[in-house]
């Protein structure tokens, strides 16, 4: 009883020198960066003018909005059955698997191992004469049971720095969905681009067809020279020319839309013409700088990483301090051909082991140094994306601002084009103007046709930039 009490009087001795030892090797060890308050980043002035409402946050499925089935179905199917969402999946199962990994070692470990080895014992070692110098068989059988007792924290902090990072994965998840059916709206968009400029080429090119037409009677009536009515003929190559290219932007836009689907060309061929309809208003939700925080899952994601960042550094102190092992075992062990299980071959035994940390050149110390820049990484990350996230918010509004001027001045502008076109083909026609006044108001109204394409394009791929930037509903 005497040799017991001094036995763990000794061992509180080694901890209480472990636990002082590790205060001493931590000092002047510590994180630099903090998290800034997403409410501290001022838009009063910048959102000033701009509509509220608590109906703005976009819904799961945001992409209804633009009023297109075909949109609806594409979405929906990409979201199902994508390649590219298929491994953020699998990294996030992959990432839950390392959190049960680290959790395990909270817990006591059992194993069981049987053995028989027919071996030559020396003749001068632990098994002395008749055994000694002979041949013969020795068995075991055991149970052995281990327990690191986690007195301070290292392997909870483990578990736990490994569950933020799956959680952060399990958000990357969502966001690559976010961005999937982004990627598939956009690409939508600019298959409607590519139809609305196709529009205007096919107009164009009868135009032109009307013209040269004209031109040709003007000609056989000796009104016009050769000149004009060649003139007139070189831009119908020019017109079919843009015809042709526009024909195959709707077509590799088509497979890039299978491709993101993870369909193969054939399913792009199945797409009809767009049409998708831009949101007539524009509101921003209250609160966006503190509410962004809880809808953007990339920045979720980022803070579930500066959680987990803490942990690591939690786990790294640990380290500083004396492992604490519980170990015991029961089983048989016999020697020679006897029976293995009797009462007379049982084994068992049952003790505390302490390692304590003295001097490992200065591992730890760099260890913890290193998890405390791993922290101040992630938190400035995080500050970061809390700052894009606002930025993108609001650049999304100012250009809602301005493609709204852009297609006041543009319906002006094709209004005062069309006329001074039709003004100029009726005086050409009536033989009182010439083709160069033809030709300078087309090319007039042809800007002004193709400026309304590109920003009505723009409206679409803004309303899906501003619903993106809000979340996408956490889809």
């Amino acid at each position: 009883m005497q040799s017991l009490y001094k036995l763990s009087g000794s061992m509180v001795a080694m901890v209480v020198a472990g636990i002082l030892s590790a205060c001493a090797s931590t000092h002047g060890l510590a994180p630099q960066s903090s998290l800034n308050k997403p409410d501290n980043l001022q838009t009063s002035a910048t959102l000033a003018n701009t509509a509220v409402s608590t109906d703005a946050w976009p819904d799961s499925d945001w992409w209804t909005r633009f009023h297109d089935p075909q949109l609806n179905k594409l979405i929906e199917e990409g979201l199902a059955g994508s390649p590219t969402l298929r491994v953020a999946e699998a990294r996030t199962r992959a990432a839950l698997a390392q959190a049960h990994v680290a959790g395990a070692t909270r817990l006591p470990q059992v194993d069981a191992k049987a053995d028989s080895a027919h071996e030559r014992f020396p003749e001068h070692s632990l098994i002395p004469p008749p055994y000694g110098g002979s041949w013969d068989t020795l068995s075991d059988l055991q149970a052995t049971l281990s327990w690191e007792i986690d007195f301070w924290g290292k392997n909870r902090a483990a578990y736990n720095q490994a569950l933020g990072e799956a959680r952060a994965t399990a958000l990357d998840a969502r966001a690559a969905r976010l961005a999937l059916s982004a990627n598939i709206a956009h690409a939508y968009v600019q298959l409607e681009r590519a139809y609305l400029q196709l529009d205007v080429a096919q107009a164009t090119l009868q135009q032109r067809e009307q013209i040269f037409k004209l031109t040709q009677d003007r000609s056989e009536a000796g009104v016009d020279s050769r000149l004009e009515l060649r003139q007139a003929e070189s831009a119908l190559p020019a017109a079919r020319e843009q015809l042709a290219q526009l024909q195959e932007a709707i077509e590799l836009t088509r497979n890039q839309i299978a491709a993101l689907l993870g369909q193969g060309p054939d399913r792009g061929q199945a797409i009809q013409r767009p049409a998708a309809d831009a949101l007539a208003a524009v509101s921003l939700p209250t609160r966006v700088p503190s509410e962004l925080l809880g809808r953007r899952p990339d920045i979720q994601a980022q803070r579930w990483r500066v959680e987990a960042a803490q942990h690591g550094i939690e786990n790294a102190k640990a380290q500083f301090y004396p492992n604490v092992n519980l170990s015991a075992f029961v089983g048989f062990q016999t020697l020679g051909g006897s029976s293995l299980i009797t009462a007379g071959n049982r084994e068992f035994g049952v003790g505390p082991a302490i390692t304590l940390p003295l001097f490992d050149g200065g591992r730890r110390r760099g260890n913890l140094a290193a998890r405390d820049s791993a922290y101040d990484i992630a938190v400035e990350q995080y500050n970061q994306a809390v700052a894009d996230g606002l930025r993108e918010v609001v650049d999304q509004l100012a250009s809602f601002r301005s493609v709204d001027e852009q297609r006041n001045q543009q319906r002006e502008g094709l209004a005062t084009a069309q006329d001074a076109y039709d003004l100029a083909t009726l005086r050409y026609r009536e033989g009182v103007g010439n083709y160069l006044q033809v030709l300078t108001t087309e090319t007039q109204l042809l800007s002004q046709r193709s400026l309304d394409a590109d920003l009505r394009a723009r409206s679409l791929d803004l309303s899906i930039n501003l619903a993106r930037a809000l979340g996408g509903g956490n889809i």
